[in-house]
């Protein structure tokens, strides 16, 4: 028996109602298997949900409504006034929620396909609907419930919010795969204990008749801190059947193909916002009194050949790192209207509680070692930003006393600031000097063993490599954490370098490339540049307000001069946003969350002076327990290290897991049949995978005769045109990436060492460097008539990728021409004349032995397969109904069409 993930049997949704209920139908894809919730309307304030945890077939669920129409109608027998109307149809729901009047729930109603990981698909919420509970009749109207769904419906559902109904999103491809290879005998006791604890009489329903052919369905509990409707599902949890709950995360999903040589290759990004201390830039700084940091977000590289869809057969890799203020009580004072409000530490932390507390979650979910990249000024006139480096520096020295040497937090502080100014160092070399040295310590994940050409022909790099060897592939152990002040521009350049260095070795260790290197401006890193850029967009605009200010090529200085225009309306736009409008958005996320309850004869939310004791529990009641000063982790934690303690089998993990064996072809782990949907009518122009970006089809360039690799490095003014200008579809976030996609190509070597604000030097090397590049010549310039006609006719050289001299030496030409008329008097020689010429005849001609063994000269002699008759009359059959000329329908053809209705419709 094997192992898969569980696939929710609740994908299709429709709710009807009743005067006195609401039915919430709730079907898998092929609409064979159904549940229903019983949703009573006539309680004001309380929510009563009946779930009978009953599978339905089609024809009882149709049985089950018609008598609930026929039991609901005014008077028996009447015709006109249906008894049960179909209210809306949807895909999941995401929670249930009171304000000051009764319920309400929340259904997704329109979703959209983003990503793709081993045939499991991740869907974007495209919009929702809210609907009221309890009937008019019964309901007690309160002033102030309008203005809290006002509020309530302020938190954009359909802008960044994913969901899954079969891929765990809250957790990492590297947990999720290390659940599905648990131990067998682990699995057993689990589904034995499923068994006796379950109240479900349908739950395990033949599972002793199965024999060998069983499969352990898994599905894991969510990790909470990255789930936004945890509080909007905790009415309901304990008492619907798991597959009615639809945990859905906030951040960012985007997945490109790297297609190398036809070889689809998916590059998926995904982010994970915290909905722990989350809110706006401004009014959300630091740490709460339980570790929780403002803007923390997992970011997580896959890496996955999608020619095998298995997460058991297929090749899987992954890189995660983290972003997270800096994890001490800091604020700043937006009372004063000033852009860079002045730092104050608000509370005196001797003993790193709050780093203490940050640091042991970190070690429970991606093990030792933590790394921190802290990237704030250190040298400034006025003492601002240097103020956190100090405090952090201090805290991390207090706890690595307590910690083994070998699992002691890093720490690399290092100004990005300073670096961009200076004219003598490149920004991205430096970050590229510190990637490496963080990928070597952490590893990656890989779920397949070292191929066996990197043991013969091993590469010293790849031999330095830390993280954690295993039988099945390689796990990362520690992570890095990377801030500045706000997390956004500088934190996600460094970023993208740390991402571009894993990249690198992931493709490596897939074996797709000879070396793990990557450079720029080939067409896999400007794909890969193109997702991250896009990630930091979306994660700025949720935090700060506004885009990227300060992008990858601002830092290659390379960005076109159109950009610094754009930078002061980000600036501005992002400054507006946080003296108006985060106000706003803080209550809406406040409320969303759960974090405020509207309770009534309290104070409202828009009463409060301020959230601060919304988020800090410790200001409303002192725990009972003190946690230890020098044994600041969680127990257990530091005797599994390096390896996480969230992925070791223990009873404590064993616990999060649900286990049932299904049948081997059941739909409930069937991700074939989930992902094919072989019972559906698909076209080709809405197929996910061929809509999605291409590095061949966006990226390369369009040249005649360019070399297809996506690991070649092009000129950096050579490039496809970009995808992500002329999709209408994408959001208004990505539409800068046309400007990025036609921008100028990087000056000379002088230029790029110059400083960016230095506006007037690099102008002038900018112009000196023009003429180096097929760009139309300055016209200043005298004598230049013969470059501008060089210009406009390529050379062989751009066309072909070598260089041809003016003529053929000598030596050259009649060798040529001796091999021409060799040729010539081969072809002249008839077959019969061949036969009857002597040896001797045929001495002065070279006889031209084939290369191959095969009898035609090719790699591989293939006979091409035989058709029989039936396809041969099925084929001419198709072509002539392609003219017009329909063949007469049989029998057989009838009763499939009479079934198939009667199945559908009837």
């Amino acid at each position: 028996a094997a192992a898969a993930p569980t696939i929710s049997s609740v994908q299709k949704l429709v709710l009807y109602e009743t005067r006195a209920r609401y039915y919430l139908v709730g079907s898998n894809p092929a609409e064979t298997k159904y549940r229903v919730l019983k949703i009573d309307r006539t309680e004001p304030k309380e929510l009563v949900i009946i779930d009978d945890r009953h599978v339905y077939t089609q024809q009882e669920v149709r049985e089950l409504l018609g008598r609930l129409d026929l039991g609901n109608r005014t008077k028996i027998g009447q015709k006109g006034s249906s008894g049960l109307s179909r209210a809306v149809s949807a895909f999941g729901v995401v929670g249930f929620v009171r304000f000051l009047e009764g319920y309400y729930i929340v259904l997704i109603t329109k979703r959209r396909k983003m990503a793709d990981i081993g045939g499991h698909a991740i869907y974007k919420i495209e919009d929702t609907n809210m609907i009221y509970i309890p009937n008019d009749s019964v309901r007690v109207t309160h002033p102030d419930e309008a203005r809290y769904l006002r509020i309530f419906q302020n938190v954009d559902l359909s802008s960044n919010f994913y969901f899954s109904y079969s891929y765990d999103l809250s957790h990492s491809l590297q947990y999720n795969l290390t659940v599905l290879r648990m131990p067998l005998e682990t699995l057993k006791t689990e589904t034995s204990q499923t068994q006796q604890e379950s109240f479900d009489i349908f739950e395990d329903e033949g599972l002793s008749t199965q024999g060998g052919n069983g499969i352990f369905g898994i599905s894991s509990k969510p990790y909470e801190k990255y789930v936004w409707n945890g509080k909007l599902l905790e009415a309901v949890k304990n008492t619907v059947h798991r597959d009615w709950l639809l945990y859905i995360i906030h951040g960012f999903c985007g997945q490109s193909k790297l297609l190398i040589y036809g070889r689809p290759i998916y590059v998926t990004l995904i982010a994970r916002r915290s909905s722990k201390f989350a809110g706006t830039r401004f009014l959300k700084r630091g740490a709460n009194c339980e570790g929780d940091v403002a803007n923390e977000v997992e970011t997580e590289q896959i890496l996955y050949d999608a020619s095998v869809m298995s997460f058991s057969a297929g090749s899987y890799s992954s890189y995660v790192q983290v972003r997270g203020s800096v994890p001490l009580y800091w604020s700043q004072d937006i009372s004063t209207m000033m852009p860079k409000p002045p730092i104050t530490l608000d509370q005196a932390d001797p003993f790193a509680h709050v780093a203490a507390l940050h640091f042991d979650q970190m070690l429970q979910r991606f093990g030792s070692p933590i790394i921190i990249l802290n990237l704030v000024k250190e040298r400034e006139k006025r003492k601002h930003e240097r103020i956190l480096s100090e405090e952090l520096v201090a805290a991390v020295t207090y706890l690595n006393q307590f910690l083994p040497p070998e699992h002691a937090i890093i720490y690399i502080p290092w100004d990005m600031a300073k670096y961009t100014k200076s004219k003598l160092c490149n920004v991205l070399d430096r970050l590229n000097v510190i990637a490496e040295s963080v990928v070597k310590k952490t590893g990656f994940f890989v779920n397949r063993p070292d191929s066996y050409c990197s043991i013969l022909r091993p590469d010293e790099k790849w031999n330095e490599l830390g993280g954690c060897v295993v039988s099945t592939g390689r796990l990362q152990t520690g992570v890095l954490r990377t801030n500045c002040v706000d997390c956004l521009d500088r934190t996600n350049t460094a970023q993208f370098m740390v991402g571009k260095c894993a990249l690198a070795y992931q493709l490596y260790s897939l074996g797709l490339i000879d070396k793990p290197n990557l450079q720029f401006d080939t067409d896999a890193v400007r794909l890969f540049e193109e997702l991250y850029e896009d990630h930091g967009d979306t994660l700025s605009l949720q935090y700060g307000g506004s885009q990227l200010v300060h992008r990858v090529k601002t830092y290659r200085k390379i960005a076109p001069w159109t950009q610094h225009s754009k930078d002061i309306m980000q600036t501005l736009s992002r400054y507006y946003s946080n003296a108006f409008s985060d106000a706003d958005r803080q209550d809406s996320i406040n409320l969303f969350l759960g974090v405020f309850k509207p309770t009534e004869g309290k104070p409202h939310l828009w009463e409060l002076p301020t959230d601060f004791y919304l988020h800090h529990r410790n200001t409303l009641s002192l725990s009972q327990t003190r946690r230890s000063y020098t044994y600041w982790w969680t127990t257990g934690v530091l005797e599994h290290l390096p390896l996480p303690f969230d992925e070791v089998t223990c009873v404590e993990n064993r616990r999060k897991l649900t286990v049932k064996k299904f049948h081997k072809y059941e739909e409930e782990i069937d991700i074939h049949n989930e992902f094919f949907r072989p019972y559906e009518l698909s076209s080709f122009d809405e197929t996910f995978c061929l809509a999605m970006t291409n590095s061949t089809r966006d990226f390369m360039p369009k040249n005649v005769g360019i070399d297809p690799s996506p690991f070649t490095v092009r000129k950096p003014d050579e490039t496809g045109k970009s995808v992500l200008g002329n999709k209408s579809n994408r959001e208004e976030t990505v539409l800068q990436r046309k400007t990025a996609a036609s921008a100028p190509p990087p000056p000379s070597e002088e230029a790029v060492s110059s400083s960016s604000e230095d506006d007037s030097g690099t102008d002038k090397e900018d112009e000196g460097a023009v003429p180096q590049r097929s760009t139309p010549v300055k016209v200043t310039d005298t004598g230049d008539n013969t470059k501008i006609t060089e210009n406009v006719v390529q050379s062989t050289k751009d066309v072909y990728g070598v260089n041809l001299s003016d003529l053929p030496s000598e030596d050259d030409l009649s060798i040529y021409t001796r091999f021409v008329q060799l040729g010539q008097s081969q072809h002249k020689q008839d077959k019969s004349s061949q036969q009857l010429c002597s040896k001797h005849h045929l001495d002065r001609v070279i006889n031209l032995i084939p290369i191959s063994s095969f009898s035609e000269d090719n790699i591989y002699e293939v006979q091409p397969p035989r058709a029989d008759r039936k396809s041969i009359e099925i084929f001419h059959a198709h072509i002539q109904a392609g003219r017009g000329n329909m063949q007469p329908l049989g029998k057989d053809d009838f009763l499939m069409y009479r079934e198939y209705i009667r199945n559908r419709y009837m």
